[in-house]
Order: structure tokens, then sequence, then C-alpha cells
């Protein structure tokens, strides 16, 4: 067995009976070299492998993190309430509402909702918490011609529960852009960052099945914790 790979099983294993436990940092390279009487190249090589398969991320500047391989699955295709979602993640999951508040929009979410200055937003802002860890940051802004009442209570459940069984209004579909961005202070405020300095953040526009977009929000996660997946299927021509 190459040198490069004893390391890199050796690491494993002690990832896997978490003798380095997720979000802490595995030592560094100068430190490997001399634990396993080994180049710097062949170190970086097990690291790259380790990185390549999902079991640390590198810090530039900070050394190597090791991620949680107990990874939450979030669909892409389809649209679907964190609430929805939550009892096929086998976790305990929890909502704090952090914000609610009725304001104009500005410049920006004029044009994502298709507001006039005069006009009203809602802003709900909440932390979504995954076994004692608040790991997604959501921030849903809502057309306030739409949606005229929005009770506290009801957002600490489901929203779209709240909106297709109270208010009667039907959600079709959604567009998704998804990105990897740094992390804010409001990031690190709100959320269990630990050691990592970026967020996933997933940005979706969100229509009735009169095609009119009622929820423009900005999902961001914590980047240990998710793998999202999506179906595609390869159209044949003839």
């Amino acid at each position: 067995m190459a040198k490069y790979q004893d390391i890199y099983n050796t690491l494993l294993s002690q990832i896997e009976d978490k003798t380095y436990r997720p979000g802490e940092m595995l030592p560094g390279e100068h430190e490997l070299m001399q634990v396993y009487d080994a180049s710097r190249d062949t170190v970086r090589k097990s690291l790259s492998l380790l990185a390549q398969n999902g079991y640390i991320q590198k810090a530039q500047g900070k050394g190597s993190v090791v991620l949680d391989i107990n990874q939450f699955e979030f669909p892409l295709s389809g649209v679907v309430s964190f609430h929805e979602l939550a009892p096929s993640l086998g976790k305990n999951v929890k909502t704090q509402v952090v914000m609610l508040e009725k304001m104009h929009p500005d410049p920006r979410m004029q044009e994502n909702l298709h507001l006039s200055a005069d006009e009203y937003m809602w802003v709900l802002q909440r932390v979504r918490i995954v076994d004692g860890e608040a790991v997604i940051l959501d921030t849903d802004f809502l057309n306030a011609q739409i949606i005229p009442h929005l009770p506290a209570k009801e957002m600490k459940k489901s929203l779209y529960a709240y909106l297709e069984d109270e208010l009667h209004l039907p959600i079709s579909y959604a567009e998704k852009e998804i990105t990897c961005a740094m992390a804010t202070n409001e990031d690190r405020m709100l959320l269990d960052m630990k050691n990592f300095d970026m967020v996933v953040n997933v940005e979706s526009y969100t229509y009735l099945d009169d095609s009119r977009i009622f929820q423009f929000t900005s999902s961001r996660h914590r980047p240990d914790k998710f793998i999202f997946k999506d179906f595609a299927r390869r159209i044949h021509r003839i």
C-alpha cells in the first residue's frame, strides 16, 4: 500500500471513531509529516483524498476542518418547506423566529417581488436548529398585498401550510440559485458556525399557480451539514 493511502486510512479511521470530531481541526501538515515520517507531498495527497471524499474541508490559513458525515439531504427540484422536510431528516429540529416585520421594500426587493416603493412586504427571518445546533438561517421576503396577515405563532410551524390551508393560496413552482458566500456577521451571530467562514446560500423565487411571485428567500446553510440533491433525465432527440 502506498504511504499516502496508509495515512489516509489512519486519519479516516480516527474521523470515524470520533478521535477527531466534526468541526475540529486535523493536525497541521508539519505535525503529520513528523508523526508519519512522510514528505509534505505525501501528506498533502492524503489530505486531498480526504477532502475529495467529503471528510474534511481545507480552510485557507487554518488547516483542515473535519466535516460531519451525517449530512442532511435537501431536494432541489421540489417546493418543500423545512417543516414538511423535517420528519425525513430523522433529527430533532426546531424553528426560532428571529424577526417578523412589515415594511416598504428596498429597490432590490421591489424588483424581486414586483412591488412598488409605496407597497409593503413581510420580512420573516427564522433560524433552523438541528440536534441542538443552529445550522440554517432562512430570510423570507413576502408580498404583503398577497399575504395581508402573517401570525407569528404560525411561523414556528409551516409558512406554506398557513398559506395553503388558511389563505387558500396554491403554491406552484420555484426558481432556485445556489452559491457559496463568505459568512456575514449576521451568520456568525445567529448560526453555530464553528470554524467555517463560508455558507451555502440558496436563493429561491416562489410563485403561485397563477404565476404571481409571492416569496423571495435567502436560505443560508452551514456547509458541513448539507447535500443538495436533484434528479435529471437526459432528453434524447429524434
